[in-house]
């Protein structure tokens, strides 16, 4: 268990962990931590709003710091997934034709405009926010959308048999998905307490969201993929980033 702890964060963050050996055995329960990576950014958020009230700092200086965060946090391994499929999605070729772009280490227009734009668009949502409530759905947001790519990792068909995703879903737990089922019950008791409407309205847009990703994956590239699941965790971000504005609005 720790092994597989040690494993996931190194994988998707720059959070110091001890070297464990990249083999199937450490990796049989790493998506089942996949999620706390969300905590640590979550809290992380709202910390530094809290810091950021205290010192009196303008919302931009909050928001340019807000949007940098979880970039530091994981070394934007997930908006990498996101400009891939950015750029897969924005060609007119066929299945085979956008699963070989997605592989390309190099970056494309397409995808250099979609970060410009998701990038510009998240900073302008968080200086919307400028208090620690009216964050919570974008720090649940963090949480929320490892357990979703978690879920649709060991539940969705894969489009290769050689992806990174691949490494970690093969040996998996059998007890994985009751784990990340888990994580999200618990998410979704913490976050009613706080907010009943930000939650059922979050999830709401979460599950449709899904619905759409699972189609857009299998329609596009005949299943999912390392990119496309972090292409999802971005997503799941901005939209209840997106939720926490509207609940600011609203209220």
């Amino acid at each position: 268990m720790v092994k597989s702890l040690c494993t996931v964060f190194l994988m998707y963050s720059r959070i110091p962990m001890p070297h464990v050996e990249w083999k199937d055995e450490n990796r049989r329960y790493a998506l089942c931590f996949f999620p706390l990576i969300g905590v640590v950014i979550g809290g992380l958020l709202l910390i530094w709003r809290w810091l950021c009230t205290w010192l009196g700092c303008g919302q931009l200086l909050f928001a340019v710091g807000a949007t940098g965060l979880p970039l530091l946090v994981t070394g934007g391994i997930h908006l990498d997934g996101f400009a891939d499929v950015a750029d897969a999605l924005s060609a007119c070729v066929h299945r085979e034709k956008r699963l070989a772009i997605m592989k390309d280490p190099h970056i494309g227009a397409f995808a250099v405009m979609q970060i410009s734009m998701y990038l510009l668009l998240q900073t302008a949502l968080f200086a919307e926010l400028d208090n620690l409530m009216h964050l919570i759905p974008a720090a649940m947001g963090y949480v929320l959308s490892r357990t979703m790519s978690g879920i649709s990792a060991v539940t969705c068909r894969t489009a290769t048999k050689d992806s990174s995703l691949q490494e970690f879903t093969r040996p998996a737990s059998r007890y994985t998905r009751v784990i990340l089922l888990l994580w999200f019950l618990v998410l979704t008791v913490i976050w009613a307490g706080f907010n009943k409407w930000s939650c059922i309205s979050g999830l709401m847009a979460t599950a449709i969201l899904y619905l759409c990703y699972g189609r857009m994956t299998y329609l596009n590239f005949g299943g999912i993929t390392g990119d496309t699941a972090g292409w999802l965790v971005q997503m799941t971000e901005i939209l209840l980033l997106g939720i926490s504005v509207i609940g600011k609005i609203l209220m």
